[in-house]
Parts: C-alpha cells; structure tokens; sequence
C-alpha cells in the first residue's frame, strides 16, 4: 500500500479511554502470566493504533502547514496526546506494580520497564493543561519557520532553498544570503523571544510541579539516559572543548588558506572549496534510483528496505512552500512503515539525507517485530548511530551521486562531521545554562549563546552580522525549541560512527557489516552502553576513546592531499 493510500482517521478518545482502561484493569487482576501476557498484548495494539493516527497527522502536516484538514488534526493533537499520556501513565504504573512483574519482565524488553520508570516521573493529572500549551508553542515555532518566503534575487524561495546561495563562489552572493536568512529571524525576532520564553518558563513550571530541581534533571529522565548522567556529560562536553575544537580550527584554517582568504567571515564557512563545493549529479528521482542501486548492492537487506520505501511513496523529499523546515524519519507502526521528510535543495545534503534519514529508516524496518511502540526506535544516542554509520558505510557509493567530485565530498563530509562536534555539545550546553537560569530575559539568553559560541566554535566571526554577532543564531535550531536537550545525542553517536568509518573504509573490517546490522535488529530494546556492545564500538565516555577516535580522523584528513580535492 502507498503512503498516499494509508487512511487517517481521528480516534475517538472515549471510547478509546474505555477499552483501554478496561484493558490496564485486566493487567491489574492478571492471576497469571497467561492473562498478563494477553492484556499486555492487547495494550501494545491499542497503543500503536494512536501512535499510527498521530504519526499521519503529523507527517501530513509537515509536508503542508497551509493544509486546513491537518492543521486542525494538529491542534487536535496537541490538545489531547497528553490525555493519551496519562492513560500511558496508568498503564506504565500499572505495568511496574504487577504482581507478576518478575515473569513480564523476563518475557519482554527489559527497556520496555525502564522507560515505564522514566515515564511516571514524568506525569500528573494536574498538568495536562501545561503540557498541551507547550505542544501548541512549539507547533507554533514550526510554522513560523516554515513561513519563511524570502525575496532573493528576483525569486522567492524557503529557508532550505537559500542553502545553495550561501555556499556560492561568489562571495558577495554568498554575504547577501546569509543577510537575507539573518533578516528573516531579526524581523521575526521578537516573535521567536516570546515562543521561547513561554517555553523556558512552561517547562521550569511543569519540572518543578513533578519535584524535579529544574528542567535539566527532568530532561535527562525523559531522554532516557540509562546508562550516563549530567556530570559526565559535563566532563564530555569538557574533552569536546580541549580535545576537539583545536583540530576544528585547524581544518577552518587550511579550508581559509584553500580559499586565498587572510581569514573566514561567517558568510565564508559554507564554502569549502574555491571552485564550489560538491553537489550530487542528476534530479531528485535520478538520485534515489542511484541510492537503490547502492542498497541493494549493499545487502539483500537493505535492497528489500529501499524498494519498500520508494516503491511505496515513503519518501518526502522536495522542499516547497508551507513545507516545514528539516528533515525527519519516523514510523508508522500500523502499517509497518518508516517515513523519511526532508527538503532537497541541490546541496550535497540532498546525498546526506538518502544516508542519514535512510538510516534511520532502515534500523526501524528491521526492527518491526517489536510490539511495543516506545521501542521500535531505541533511545537518540543510539538512534543517531544508525544513521551517522550509513553516511559512512554507503561511502563506496558516492561515485554514483558525485562523478568527479567525490573526493571533494569524502574529504568535507568527514571534516564536517568533525567540526559539527563543538557545534553539537555547544547546543546542549547552551540549554543546561538556560533551563537553570529560567528567569533569564530573552537578551541574557542571547548573551549566554555567543558567549559559548566564542568557546566552541570561535571560527563563527559575525562582524559583518550584527543580528547574529547579538546571538539569534540558535532561533533556526528546531531541537532547541521542539525537543530540548535532543542535540549532545548527535555527538555520542558521532563518535561512535567514526568507528564504523575507520572499521569500514580504513581497516576494510569484514565483521563491521554484521555488527551494524545487528544494532538495528534490535531496535530500542537494548540501552545505549549494551547496543555498542553489540556494534563491538567503545563508549565515548571511556577513557581515551575520545583521542584514539578523533586522532584517526585528523591524521586521515591530514594525508589527503589539496590537489587532490581542488
């Protein structure tokens, strides 16, 4: 059946409410695992019936904020997924205060109890009225991002189209793109400050209520880090710092000397290379029959996967007007099917998505015999490992999508995921100092960030942007507002695929196939620590890991040549 096809339907939370208390009580009076196993069971199916409906209407939305139909399902779903919650929450307590936890748990993922904790810390009755404001806000900032029409060189165009402008050889196009974006979030300045306060202050409130300290602690129990806690992400964000930063501006300095420039302006940091950056060769639809080329000569796998994907319309690829900014894989579990959004705009990050989202994508494909719809996907960290790793291991392929340039693309693409390192722990760090400082007015806030960005990525020279040089930069970083502290869950995960990088393309490791294969299967039934077990890949927590990682990296990068990436 094709995406186009799939029937949305609004459910009907009483009689849903009904069945599935009746269902949660029949869990309670279980006598034996027989009748636990059943309701459990039934609760999975009844679950994922609402995950399916909110997971259309979302997906439909995204691809058209001007569609009437779903933006009312939006605002349906932001009013009620948090009654769903709640009969979440009874069902999780429910599940932990069985009598027959014991044998539940050795029948079903032992994640599976480990987000049912996590989950009733998180939840009152009282504050669903909270919890349906913060979903309207950020819907919210997702329209107002996806509005964005900007007036360019006699075109109009959407944030994402202004991509290839930004990274043009010529500099003084390149310098009024970047004004033209800027201008887009100084104008809508104020706007952006009132969303995000109302964010800062909705989500302290609701932290407190449930008898966290602040925000922070709630959000690292709501991502589900099981396996590491604050103070080591602090010490990582630390080695990020010491370690990372000094090897990023190496790189911005020979990208500077490549350019014939004394030093880069921000405007000059999109462009790599003098004669242009690497772009893909052929339209959308040439690249993804490239791309299932690449799958199936990958694995039978992944050939199956893909064809499933493009044969059934579950690729959103193009941008256009009212379409959200981004890009996305979710999953739509009653029909058995991942979707990937995104929105090609003609940059090398057209390639990226059909590897990064394609990830994704296929970890959950290959996860579809789990019943339970919290763990079809396993937590971010972990999650971004799959999709990271792909971008890695489809490299034997980009002569397909490159031709001559595939060198150029090969050599960025490795520096990038490099650089992006202090970007990524600079994101979080930056929501550590807001959620505990939350009554922090919108000009501290600003302040807090290019403070930090001067640490983390000092490159970043603003002197010709004042807007950005105030510290707006962060209002286009969705995560920040839709799903705060999801960003430092890239960089782990990064590190982890440049082990697949090195495993893959250096050292040519014939068992590193096997192994990624076997991180997808099991889906999010396993923690963060135990999947790189698995993957046979050192936590970046361990001692050493973040040198030994990161100095395989620089030393290749180091050897390539610059006539050869001319």
């Amino acid at each position: 059946m094709k995406f186009s096809e799939y029937t949305y339907q609004r459910p009907d939370y009483e009689n849903y409410q009904q069945t599935f208390l009746d269902t949660v009580e029949q869990l309670k009076l279980a006598k034996d695992i027989s009748a636990a196993r059943k309701a459990l069971n039934t609760l999975n199916e009844l679950r994922g019936t609402i995950d399916t409906a909110m997971n259309l209407a979302s997906i439909r939305y995204s691809i058209d904020t001007n569609n009437a139909f779903y933006e009312a399902e939006d605002t349906f779903w932001n009013e009620y997924m948090p009654h769903y919650s709640s009969l979440d929450f009874q069902f999780y307590q429910a599940l932990l205060d069985s009598p027959l936890l014991d044998e539940l748990k050795k029948e079903y993922p032992e994640t599976l109890f480990l987000f049912a904790e996590s989950r009733v810390k998180l939840f009152d009755e009282a504050l669903i009225p909270l919890f349906q404001k913060e979903n309207q806000l950020t819907s919210d900032y997702a329209k107002l991002v996806a509005s964005a029409q900007i007036e360019f060189q006699e075109n109009t165009y959407t944030l994402s189209q202004m991509s290839p402008f930004t990274q043009h050889v010529d500099r003084e196009i390149r310098k009024e793109a970047v004004e033209k974006v800027s201008g887009f979030f100084e104008l809508n300045e104020e706007k952006f400050d009132q969303i995000y306060d109302q964010l800062v202050k909705l989500r302290h409130e609701i932290a407190v209520k449930l008898g966290f300290k602040n925000y922070v602690e709630f959000a690292d129990v709501q991502m589900n880090r099981w396996d590491y806690d604050r103070p080591m992400i602090e010490t990582y964000r630390k080695e990020i710092l010491e370690k990372v930063v000094p090897v990023a501006q190496n790189l911005y300095q020979r990208q500077a000397e490549r350019n014939e420039l004394e030093s880069l302006s921000y405007h000059d940091l999109a462009l790599v290379y003098p004669n242009g950056n690497a772009t893909p060769k052929g339209t959308p639809e040439e690249l993804v029959e490239a791309a299932r080329k690449m799958y199936h000569e990958l694995s039978p796998e992944t050939g199956t996967f893909f064809d499933f994907m493009a044969d059934n319309e579950l690729l959103d690829l193009l941008s256009k007007k009212g379409k959200q900014s981004g890009g996305y894989c979710t999953f739509i579990q009653g029909y058995q099917s991942p979707f990937i959004f995104a929105n090609f705009n003609g940059t090398s990050h057209d390639v990226d998505v059909l590897t990064h989202e394609a990830g994704h994508a296929f970890q959950c494909f290959e996860s579809r015999w789990i019943k339970e719809p919290e763990i079809v996907f396993p937590n971010y960290e972990s999650c971004e490992i799959h999709s990271m790793s792909m971008e890695f291991i489809a490299w034997p392929w980009m002569e397909s999508f490159f031709k001559e340039q595939t060198a150029k693309y090969k050599f960025n693409h490795l520096a990038s995921a490099l650089q992006f390192l202090p970007y990524g722990v600079l994101v979080d760090h930056f929501q550590q100092e807001v959620y505990e400082h939350p009554e922090w007015l919108p000009a501290e806030r600003k302040a807090c960030w290019r403070a930090l960005e001067k640490q983390y990525c000092p490159e970043r020279d603003y002197s010709q942007f004042p807007g950005l040089d105030r510290g707006i930069f962060w209002f286009r970083q969705g995560h920040i507002f839709e799903s705060p502290f999801y960003y430092i869950d890239y960089t782990l995960a990064q590190v982890c695929a440049f082990q697949f990088w090195k495993r893959v393309i250096v050292d040519q490791d014939p068992q590193a196939w096997q192994d990624y294969l076997s991180i997808c299967q099991v889906g999010g039934t396993k923690t963060f620590l135990e999947i790189l077990s698995i993957g046979q890949l050192q936590s970046p927590f361990a001692e050493g890991a973040l040198d030994e990682t990161i100095q395989a990296v620089d030393d290749y990068l180091t050897q390539v040549p610059e006539n050869s990436i001319q």
